[in-house]
């Protein structure tokens, strides 16, 4: 069984995990990997999203040789055979558990920040993975929620060797694994974009799942486009994100800048602009104002469901559809839409309907992205609304620079409070 990404692989576990819907369960993502497949589970099950943080301790001599782990809450688990039988001084196997517990604080606190972490006593919890090599890990973590006051413990992994499924069924009450290839050599073998996870994706991800992210089918003027709302408490106005090339409503960086927005009370809408079939045409992707016609469209569906004001964030050429379409509300008797912000976008591309938008628009550029840096430059002098031009020093077109895409969700933060939130 081949996935073609973390998200499918969630999304297929989710079906395989539907009997424990009724169980109330908790899902937990091993970090990184695991978290996007397990933020598919948690929300086809409706169910809270946590990390499992846990620590190996190994032999200070063989390092590989693991004498316990410890998860949060000051749970150890140790294995006293193996403690015995390593001879090591006891003050060194102190040594290396007060490191492991500094670094496993370290990483809890980036993933979840002051939140804290979701109770498990009493309850079903399903850990997941994106896959298993050995099962080393899989089961410390198994074994530190049990400790934790589970009562039920459920691994859950979309693919994994045979004998690691066996091993593991001693540590789990169940074993859920979609395929156990036995011509198996790494787990991205198995799917077609095993891109690493980033710390930032994980943020994004618990933070929308905290938002209360559900899954909505979009109706963009008669054609269903898949979405995901997230509204949280107190929600003040609502973005709708447009995604650029080669991108879509699963895309990294977006989801990134959502959760900062969710975190301010701003409630977001993510969704495909295109379908499947569309996106293999590139040509679709700078059909300028088709796009902006289809944001229009699923911005009415939104406003008849949520009665809240509207803003857009745009990327790449998304940014262009984003401001055609505000243009078009602008002189139409739509709601106007109450602030535009582009990241990275081709604003040129909806060089005819510049001089129409009158929403406050935000241009945001990385500094080292020089061509579309001067193409915002000339956008800008065709805006007649209130506007600027934000330049992140050292970034590129994505934003992949430590801090860079940080700025830039707090940048968008700032201008959608000031412009939306009355």
């Amino acid at each position: 069984m081949l996935f073609a990404h973390r998200t499918d692989a969630g999304e297929r576990l989710a079906e395989a995990l539907r009997h424990l819907r009724g169980e109330n369960p908790v899902v937990l993502g091993l970090p990184r990997g695991g978290v996007p497949v397990a933020f598919q589970v948690a929300r086809a099950l409706g169910a809270p999203l946590d990390v499992i943080v846990v620590r190996k301790l190994g032999v200070p001599y063989h390092r590989e040789l693991g004498f316990g782990a410890i998860g949060e809450g000051g749970v150890r688990v140790i294995s006293e055979d193996i403690v015995r039988s390593s001879r090591v001084r006891p003050e060194d196997l102190a040594a290396v558990e007060r490191a492991e517990e500094a670094e496993l604080a370290r990483r809890a606190r980036s993933f979840r920040g002051e939140r804290p972490r979701v109770a498990l006593a009493g309850r079903t919890v399903i850990v997941v993975d994106d896959g298993i090599a050995t099962g080393a890990t899989a089961a410390a973590a198994c074994e530190v929620v049990r400790a934790q006051g589970a009562a039920r413990v459920v691994l859950a992994v979309p693919v994994a060797p045979p004998d690691a499924v066996a091993r593991l069924r001693t540590a789990a009450d169940e074993v859920v694994c979609l395929s156990a290839p036995h011509a198996f050599r790494a787990v991205g073998e198995w799917y077609e974009d095993f891109s690493q996870t980033s710390d930032e994706e994980v943020v994004a991800l618990l933070a929308r799942a905290v938002a209360g992210s559900v899954a909505v089918e979009v109706d963009a003027g008669g054609l269903t486009l898949a979405g995901d709302l997230a509204l949280p408490e107190g929600a003040g106005a609502v973005v709708v994100f447009a995604h650029g090339s080669g991108s879509s409503r699963r895309s990294p960086r977006n989801r990134a800048v959502a959760a900062e927005l969710n975190r301010a009370r701003l409630g977001t809408l993510l969704f495909d602009l295109l379908t499947p079939a569309e996106e293999a045409d590139r040509a679709n992707v700078f059909a300028i104002e088709p796009l902006a016609c289809r944001l229009a469209e699923a911005t009415r569906w939104l406003r008849r469901r949520v009665p809240l004001p509207v803003g857009y964030f745009g990327a790449s050429t998304g940014a262009a559809a984003a401001l055609w379409a505000a243009a078009e509300a602008a002189e139409a008797s739509d709601a106007a839409i109450g602030a535009v912000v582009s990241r990275g976008g081709r604003p040129d591309l909806a060089g005819p309907r510049l001089a129409s938008v009158r929403a406050p628009t935000l241009l945001v550029v990385g500094g080292r992205d020089t061509t579309v840096l001067d193409l915002n430059r000339g956008a800008q002098r065709a805006l007649r609304c209130e506007n600027r031009l934000e330049i992140v020093p050292g970034a590129t077109h994505l934003f992949e620079e430590p801090g860079a895409l940080d700025e830039v969700a707090a940048l968008a933060r700032d201008w959608f409070t000031r412009h939306l939130v009355p």
